[in-house]
């Protein structure tokens, strides 16, 4: 065996674990390495064929289920996330019960002839709520995540060695289905620190892990964080060939893999849902299946993020509750085209031994006829005994992990004034003498709210409610409410608020146990935030998708078991109902609303509705304010020609430049093409970093596409690459020039970029720009 010199903590053999080990597993332990050229299984080769499930998104009642569906669509292996926060909710207080169990879904993939890959963190990103990681570390100010800041470590290795008890005998040498386990997820697209990395490598093996410990990243960050004693997997979602040129860069041996390979993508609220392209996904599928490259399908099955665990991407674009991700299985279980044409494909390809089971079928799906919630619990008549303090106080200071806070302090009387805050994290409804007046909006920045004149001194209330934290990047460290100093200005002072009173709805059991409703038919009007219920009845049980189209923004509840959040600005219209949630006979409804219902109604419909926008409903107005562009008399701050191809390239200016715009004009594009595209841009300050996103927006666009696919100017900004902003195709093409301005939140000093053209193997694909001009400024734009 070559592995042991190439790879010295890499090799797995069951030989030094024989023993106590082997006699609590019900399957002989099995010797797995990583050898020169291929995965070797008890010494032949193992090709490995993943598909990523996530326990928690799936019905435990239908883990079996979902399991059979890998199977039967080609996979030989299951990827799995440990979501950190999933399972210590509060410090110190683990649970791996119910839902929970993730031992158990192990096991049963194992009874059904399915490898795992273990993915336990601590951070995953994954679209949910901060990326596994507990919003209870950001009680800590200065608390710095994933790094050596000793709090995270020290928080970190207490779960990771939580995590050891559970699965540690469930390794492959221990006569378990877990083949490797990974450390961190994609830290070099966060970080570069190396002995973060070592930390966490050894808490792992600390925890009792001795299968091999592997890392992935993105493409263009291999080497960030790289060390030797981890094996490096990439992640991609478009053009394998380049992916493991890029890993034989850093790793010159050894079996190739993709750790991620995207067969669609995740939706936001307000954007188009994902759709992938089905023939480039079957190529680049046989392509690495020829070449003899593991992979793992992120995701063979999406699911729903149940509950309020859905996350958020950068620089604020909520995560939708449904997990579909254009999978090839659907979010309820159901086999779909893509499912079919990669069985064909897979079985194609099956090693000595395997065979392919016919797919379960799917489980029942029922309709329920429309019903009326005849119950209103209206929030402000249910705001329990507040929290007295001089400032206005963050989620975390108050001990709440997600729901509704209201902010509530007194105005003095005066002239028609602003209301300024630093951040509202994530939506803030202003409300003063109880009738609403503005609402503060993350999604673009807008802390500022207008408040009338008023005769004598009037109550402001500020109705605070929460999105998932974000998921990827530095914004992790995402705190949650009113982020002061909370101001009032009338134009000639501006003066502090404080002596706030903080009413919190944290959306808990016993919250919602306590609120006390009212026959609708005494109520006046259904407009602001309340709580409706109501109940049905169901002769026979079976899947459903609840249709939320009359209803405004909030969250529903079906016997007591959180649905998730829905929005009615789309694209998702419909909550995922699974079918052993229900009850044979009666079951009550909870929903959640902020602004008020067109009419109190629910039904169980036999097809989920995923993509149908409402942007008229937006009740934050437009997604950008209306601004031109004013580029006239400014001199570039660089001109240039980007290579031709799909490599990550780095832009210097010969002089740095400050301001609060950046503004990139495409003014041609390879293959003479009339687009522009973008997948991601990162800015350079002098010292050669990457300059803080946590404020940029989308400024002003010039064209975006967002009929054919979700080309959304936003997707430039996120930090992910497998998705692009791209121009307008659908309809009409706008040829060159193409503009994108960003708004960097302040002035910055700015001295290059970093440009990642739009994914594909093709080096004429679409949009990708050859001549461009750049622009730093404070007044490239102004208002209309």
């Amino acid at each position: 065996m070559t592995t042991l010199a190439l790879y010295p903590m890499l090799l797995v053999t069951a030989v030094l674990l024989a023993g106590c080990a082997a006699a609590s597993a019900a399957e002989p332990p099995h010797m797995f390495e990583i050898g020169k050229e291929h995965f070797l299984l008890d010494g032949k080769k193992l090709q490995i064929r993943c598909g990523e499930i996530h326990p928690t998104r799936v019905p435990r009642e239908y883990w079996r289920h979902r399991l059979k569906m890998c199977k039967a669509m080609g996979l030989n292996t299951v990827s799995v996330y440990v979501f950190w926060n999933y399972h210590e909710r509060t410090p110190g207080t683990f649970t791996w019960e119910g839902q929970a169990d993730l031992a158990e879904f192990c096991r049963i993939a194992q009874q059904e002839g399915l490898w795992v890959l273990l993915r336990p963190g601590p951070y995953v990103c994954s679209e949910w709520e901060m990326g596994g990681l507990p919003w209870w570390l950001l009680k800590h100010d200065d608390i710095a995540l994933r790094s050596r800041d000793p709090r995270f470590v020290e928080a970190a290795s207490r779960y990771l060695k939580e995590v050891g008890k559970q699965f540690k005998d469930l390794q492959v040498t221990r006569g378990g289905p877990i083949l490797m386990v990974q450390v961190e997820n994609e830290y070099g697209f966060y970080g570069k620190d190396a002995e973060y990395m070592g930390l966490m490598r050894q808490a792992m093996i600390d925890a009792g892990f001795d299968v091999p410990l592997f890392a992935c990243n993105p493409v263009w960050h291999l080497r960030n964080g790289h060390r030797d004693d981890l094996f490096p997997v990439v992640n991609f979602g478009s053009n394998p060939k380049g992916a493991f040129e890029a890993l034989r860069k850093v790793r010159k041996d050894g079996p190739l893999m993709s750790g991620e390979y995207y067969p669609g993508w995740f939706d936001t609220w307000g954007n188009p849902h994902h759709i992938g392209d089905l023939n480039r996904y079957l190529n680049e599928i046989e392509y690495m299946l020829e070449n003899d490259a593991s992979f793992s399908i992120y995701m063979a099955h999406g699911g729903s993020s149940f509950g309020l665990w859905a996350g958020a991407d950068r620089p604020f674009k909520p995560d939708t509750s449904s997990y579909d991700y254009d999978a090839p299985i659907s979010e309820a279980g159901w086999t779909t085209e893509k499912f079919f044409k990669a069985r064909e494909l897979m079985g194609r390809y099956l090693l000595p031994g395997e065979e392919l089971p016919d797919p379960p079928a799917h489980n029942p799906v029922i309709t329920i006829d429309r019903f009326e919630l005849t119950e209103r619990a209206a929030a402000f008549d249910n705001l329990p005994k507040p929290t007295r303090t001089g400032e206005a106080l963050n989620y975390e200071k108050l001990d709440q992990q997600f729901g509704v806070v209201v902010y509530r302090t007194m105005v003095p009387a005066g002239p028609a004034a602003t209301l300024k805050a630093e951040a509202v994290h994530d939506f803030g409804w202003v409300f003063v003498g109880g009738r609403e007046v503005g609402v503060f909006d993350r999604r673009t920045q807008r802390f500022e709210v207008k408040l009338p004149e008023r005769s004598q001194p009037a109550q402001l209330d500020v109705l605070v409610y929460t999105m998932g934290r974000v998921n990827f990047g530095k914004q992790i460290h995402d705190r949650k409410g009113l982020i002061g100093p909370v101001t009032l200005s009338d134009g000639v002072r501006e003066v502090a608020l404080d002596k706030w009173a903080h009413h919190q709805l944290p959306m808990t059991a016993a919250m919602l146990a306590g609120l006390k409703y009212r026959p609708l038919e005494a109520v006046s009007g259904l407009q602001g935030p309340a709580f409706y219920r109501g109940t049905f009845k169901v002769d026979k049980l079976g899947d459903t998708f609840i249709n939320m189209r009359p209803w405004g923004k909030g969250i529903v509840w079906i016997n007591g078991r959180c649905l998730g959040r829905y929005w009615n600005i789309g694209p998702t219209q419909t909550m995922y109902v699974p079918g052993p949630w229900l009850n044979k006979g009666d079951n009550e409804i909870v929903v959640f609303d902020l602004l008020g219902p067109d009419a109190p109604v629910i039904e169980g419909l036999t097809k989920p509705n995923l993509n149908e926008l409402r942007p008229e409903l937006n009740f934050g107005g437009p997604r950008r304010a209306k601004v031109k562009l004013a580029l006239e008399g400014v001199a570039p701050a660089h001109v240039g020609e980007f290579e031709r191809g799909g490599a990550m390239q780095t832009v210097r200016f010969a002089k740095p430049t400050a301001g609060k715009y950046f503004c990139l004009e495409s003014r041609s594009a390879f293959g003479d093409k009339p687009f522009a595209a973008v997948a991601e841009l990162d800015l350079i300050d002098t010292s050669g970093n990457a300059i803080d996103r946590k404020n940029w927006t989308i400024a002003y666009v010039s064209s975006e596409e967002r009929v054919g696919e979700d080309g959304t100017a936003e997707n430039a900004i996120d930090g992910q690459t497998a998705n692009h902003w791209h121009t307008q195709w659908q309809g009409k093409s706008p040829n060159h020039p193409h503009r994108l301005v960003i708004s960097l939140g302040q002035t910055e000093r700015v001295a290059g970029f970093k440009y990642v053209p739009r994914g594909g193997g093709d080096p004429a694909v679409g949009g990708r720009i050859k001549a461009y001009r750049v622009y730093v400024g404070d007044g490239l734009v102004e208002s209309k």
